[in-house]
C-alpha cells in the first residue's frame, strides 16, 4: 500500500500537467506544465524502480533530467526570441513559425 502512494501521486501530477498544457495559452506556462509532466514521469520511474528492486528506473530518471534541462534552455530561448519580435507570449497569436 505504501509503495502505491508515490505512483498515484505521479499519475495525479501527470494529469494536472496534461490538463494545464491543453488549457493554457502562455508559452512560459506551457513549458512549466511540460516540466511537471516530466517530473511526474520521474516520480513514477523511481517508485517503480524501488518497488521492483532494480536500478534501471533511476538511470532513466537521469536521462529525463538531461532532456528536461535541454528543453528548458532551448524552450526559454525560443520563447524570449518570440516575445522580442511579437511582444506576446500567447500561442494562438504566434503564426510566425509556419514554413
Amino acid at each position: 500500500m505504501l509503495t502505491q502512494v508515490p505512483l498515484f501521486l505521479s499519475f495525479v501530477l501527470f494529469g494536472i500537467g496534461v490538463i494545464g498544457f491543453l488549457l493554457r495559452r502562455n508559452i512560459i506556462i506551457l513549458l512549466m506544465f511540460i516540466e511537471l509532466m516530466l517530473n511526474a514521469a520521474n516520480l513514477a520511474f523511481v517508485s517503480l524502480s524501488k518497488t521492483i528492486g532494480d536500478m534501471s528506473g533511476q538511470v532513466y530518471v537521469m536521462f529525463i533530467f538531461a532532456i528536461a534541462a535541454a528543453e528548458a534552455g532551448v524552450g526559454l530561448a525560443i520563447a524570449i526570441l518570440i516575445y522580442r519580435q511579437l511582444k506576446t507570449t500567447d500561442v494562438d497569436k504566434i503564426n510566425n513559425l509556419r514554413g
